[in-house]
């Protein structure tokens, strides 16, 4: 690692990486001369086809980090494929990450001939298959697509030369790690294995240590910090008065382009319904949502016809939009990792940004394992506890029931005016006396009896 130190001092600009001048001029097109700092200690180590694990905040250019020195290694020569095969395989966990890496690819390569495919769901797979028929130099895709043409025998892995696991962490998050060790599995022995990742729990470390050899471990930030230009900020707000919250922030005038973060994906269409109602222009993206839904919701975000995007954590970090001033929290994510993937989608390519974070009453345990991992406390929420008499919704005073021998209520017995309920919260059934004849009474009765306030009252029998 040390000589990797003593090269960035050297490496202001790109000019300064080796990269081939084909790459220089499409990055001058871009306006783009200095390398971030991922950029600056990734590159080099790729370009000598190590291994590599890559830690960095998201938003610091981690994308331009692999794609960079793979098109340097396609106008070498490299990762030439044939027919149904790809030199090298980019790996994403959402359609809108994949979708985002594959105009990278066709940004930096302006100047250069190569090809390119996508693969990924929500779509017919025809036209995918097609793009793959006669080999591609990359090939960008989702775990689960990838799958599915691999099974049919429309991909092969077999002449890939260089593998990356694009936000590794969030496959984990996603469920996609037993995929991408079944993927991993059929790739060839020999070959580059890139990891990059916003975080490193022990999940993905023992992924690495499986699948990677002697990789070189670069750092840039902490793991799972936040990027520091945003400003953040927590209001504690009861669940019933978050809307109302939400749209006065959103109609605030320093609010130019705005991610609402949902926890599900039937709160995300309310609540952009609900922004609509309110006047403010507002679209909903997840999972739920077709291909093109998801397509024309983003595009319609990008070009600002749409100043408020809602969107559950499938998009927290596939979406890549300049401009986005603000993300708000409007319910927080029960995984405190996300928390920092959400907040990453402001504050990129050098900007600043504003996150807010509402939090309610049965979310402080939620709050304070964000707090832990990030390393920081928010003042205003310290004294938002659960016993907090402030709570969103008061909880109901309990009724006593009839009382037991000993004095004290009978918990079998919910309230007056209902039928009592054992231990496990099941009806008990009534006790019934026998007939005058000596007889009992046979089958189930047609009513059960409860006293309320002193008068006798006929409950229906439950089916």
């Amino acid at each position: 690692m040390r000589i990797h130190r003593r090269m960035k001092a050297k490496m202001n600009t790109f000019n300064d990486l080796g990269l081939s001048e084909a790459i220089l001029r499409a990055l001058s097109v871009e306006g783009y001369t200095q390398p971030t700092p991922i950029q600056a200690k990734s590159i080099p180590v790729m370009l000598e086809g190590r291994d590599m694990v890559g830690i960095a905040q998201t938003g610091t250019g981690k994308t331009a980090s692999f794609v960079l020195p793979m098109l340097h290694q396609i106008v070498n020569g490299l990762y030439r494929a044939n027919n149904g095969c790809c030199g090298a395989l980019i790996l994403a966990p959402t359609r809108e990450l994949a979708i985002q890496i594959h105009e990278s690819v066709k940004t930096y390569s302006r100047f250069i001939s190569i090809t390119s495919a996508l693969l990924i769901g929500g779509v017919k797979p025809h036209k995918q298959i097609k793009s793959v028929a006669r080999g591609v130099d990359i090939l960008i895709a989702t775990p689960g697509r990838l799958e599915d043409l691999q099974g049919s025998g429309a991909v092969s892995l077999e002449e890939t030369d260089v593998v990356v696991l694009d936000e590794a962490d969030q496959m984990l998050d996603m469920g996609f790690i037993p995929a991408i060790r079944r993927i991993m599995a059929k790739l060839p022995r020999k070959r580059q294995t890139v990891l990059f990742s916003a975080t490193m729990p022990k999940q993905i470390r023992s992924l690495a240590a499986d699948f990677l050899r002697n990789p070189a471990e670069i750092s840039v930030a902490p793991a799972s910090k936040p990027i520091d230009r945003i400003e953040q900020s927590v209001l504690p707000v009861p669940k019933a008065e978050k809307r109302q919250k939400l749209i006065e922030i959103l109609s605030a005038d320093d609010v130019e382009r705005a991610i609402v973060f949902a926890r599900t994906k039937h709160g995300a269409n309310k609540l952009a319904r609900h922004l609509e109602n309110a006047g403010i222009a507002a679209d909903a993206i997840h999972g739920n949502k077709s291909q093109g839904q998801r397509q024309r919701a983003l595009a319609g975000f990008k070009s600002g016809e749409i100043p408020v995007l809602v969107a559950t954590d499938i998009a927290a970090r596939g979406i890549d939009v300049d401009g986005v001033s603000h993300v708000v929290n409007f319910e927080l994510p029960n995984v405190p990792e996300v928390y920092v993937h959400r907040i990453g989608r402001t504050a990129r390519a050098g900007t600043e940004g504003v996150a807010i974070s509402f939090c309610d009453v049965e979310e402080y345990d939620l709050l304070r394992a964000i707090e832990k991992l990030i390393g920081r406390t928010f003042p205003e929420v310290s004294g938002l506890k659960r016993e907090d008499p402030t709570r969103s919704q008061a909880k109901p005073a309990q009724r006593s029931g009839r009382s037991n021998r000993g004095g004290r209520a009978n918990p079998n017995r919910r309230n007056q005016g209902e039928q009592g309920t054992n231990a496990g919260g099941k009806p008990r059934r009534a006790k019934w006396k026998p007939k005058a004849d000596g007889g009992k009474t046979e089958g189930r009765p047609h009513h059960r009896r409860a006293q309320s306030g002193g008068q006798r009252q006929n409950l229906r029998q439950s089916a």
